[in-house]
């Protein structure tokens, strides 16, 4: 008789295709979560730009920077330094207050690289050092022939003047206004590179988030 065919055994319902879609769409949802961040971080970046600029534009010779917010902030980091560098004697208990408004930025900017690897958050803290170099510039300038009103009251001329201490002890105050300058520029100069270097590690967060959405569409 003849022989009756072997039966085929039923296939097995695969979920790899159901599998990889998920996949997919959750990749997809990274990707927009990711754009959605770099485009937030740069929103900020170009308010700091703004700000630091309109900073940048005020009078050192009269200081106006001393009526911004951004100085209310600075005044109190230099105050605690002086705190903190009095126990280093006289000369580096009054070169403190200035050491300690650029050099804490930079030491937070340099726990965000070593740490987190964070270069968007270092470039914020250097923008903030740039700024502090900004912000001291009046008050070194004004070590010449003082003008401004001081914490006391007084002119820099009735009171204590950091700088014109630190001139006084190193010599060059003659040349406080071109020092005073110098800052200004420097600042201008670090600011604008934290702000280009935030600007760049940005744009390749976003090329990486734009080839992450070519590779799962």
């Amino acid at each position: 008789s003849a022989q009756r065919p072997a039966p085929v055994p039923a296939s097995e319902p695969t979920v790899q295709p159901a599998f990889d879609r998920e996949l997919a769409a959750l990749q997809a949802v990274d990707v927009q979560a990711e754009r959605g961040a770099v485009l937030g971080r740069a929103a900020v970046l170009l308010a700091l730009a703004v700000w630091g600029l309109r900073l940048a534009a005020y009078d050192i010779a009269t200081g106006e920077i001393g009526g911004s917010f951004m100085h209310g902030i600075l005044l109190v980091i230099h105050e605690a330094g002086h705190v903190f560098f009095r126990i280093l004697g006289e000369f580096m208990g009054i070169a403190g207050g200035s050491l300690f408004q650029v050099l804490l930025p930079l030491g937070i900017g340099v726990a965000f690289l070593v740490k987190q690897d964070d270069r968007y958050g270092a470039a914020v803290c250097v923008w903030w050092a740039g700024v502090s170099l900004m912000d001291l510039a009046p008050y070194v300038y004004d070590a010449l022939n003082p003008q401004l009103i001081l914490l006391t009251g007084q002119t820099g001329e009735d009171g204590p003047h950091d700088w014109i201490y630190l001139f006084d002890v190193l010599g060059g105050r003659k040349h406080a206004h071109g020092w005073g300058r110098f800052f200004h520029v420097i600042g201008i100069v670090t600011m604008l590179g934290a702000l280009a270097w935030g600007a760049l590690g940005l744009l390749r967060r976003w090329q990486a988030a734009a080839g992450e959405r070519g590779t799962t569409s």
